[in-house]
């Protein structure tokens, strides 16, 4: 009969976690411009995901007065980005970029689990993130 060793050991570091949504340079310091003049300081930039629009769904990003106990907190780029706990399987693996052209200056959402958008550009299909 072989002896097992039963006593608890440390526990075993974990890898770390992949960042839900990152920011483009562009993006992140469009955000801390539009924070500075924000008329009063917030906790974040809060991202999500609603129900709306031809194609099914649309991004959604506001001011967060302050973090949700079930929120991501994603902080990059010396940005602080609060997930909906329900948009964060939607949102896993998105970039989020400022474009600027001559007609329009936009944030674009750089999503892996966009299946579809409408024609406007306005919505998207978004299936949820598979486990590996």
């Amino acid at each position: 009969m072989t002896n097992v060793d039963l006593t608890p050991s440390a526990p075993r570091p974990r890898r770390p976690r992949p960042k839900v949504v990152t920011l483009t340079e562009a993006a992140a310091a469009r955000v801390r411009e539009i924070m500075s003049k924000a008329e009063k300081p917030y906790a974040g930039l809060r991202v999500g995901v609603k129900n709306g629009g031809c194609a099914g769904q649309e991004y959604v990003l506001e001011y967060a007065e302050d973090a949700h106990p079930l929120d991501e907190v994603v902080e990059d780029k010396g940005v602080t980005i609060l997930v909906e706990p329900k948009a964060v399987l939607f949102l896993l693996g998105t970039e989020i970029d400022y474009e600027v052209n001559r007609l329009s200056a936009k944030f674009v959402f750089r999503n892996p689990n966009e299946t579809d958008a409408c024609g406007c550009g306005e919505s998207v299909t978004i299936e949820p993130a598979k486990p590996e």
